[in-house]
């Protein structure tokens, strides 16, 4: 899911991660392998947001997924599994 600028915004402030700007380097590499959708770091890894159902029936939400985690302490190489849901929901507040 390609997020919007405000939608990043929420996510950072509800989900402890660094977006990786649209501009980087690897981006299109990325892309390549998971398809278009704003990339977030964090401890556990490479991570983005999918749609998702919220509770609350009037919210748009997004789940937390986890592309690739980090092999080492240094966090400097990532090794891919299959895609792994997190419990992390993230609520988009609409903007009036």
């Amino acid at each position: 899911m390609k997020l919007n600028s405000s939608q990043v915004e929420q996510t950072l402030n509800q989900f402890d991660a660094q977006a990786i700007p649209d501009d980087h380097p690897m981006v299109p590499k990325l892309n390549e392998l998971f398809g278009d959708h704003t990339f977030f770091l964090n401890s556990d890894g490479l991570n983005v947001v999918e749609p998702s159902v919220s509770a609350d029936a009037g919210a748009r939400a997004g789940k937390v997924v986890n592309l690739a985690s980090w092999t080492d302490a240094g966090l400097s190489s990532l090794a891919p599994p299959e895609p792994e849901p997190t419990e992390i929901i993230v609520i988009f507040e609409t903007e009036h």
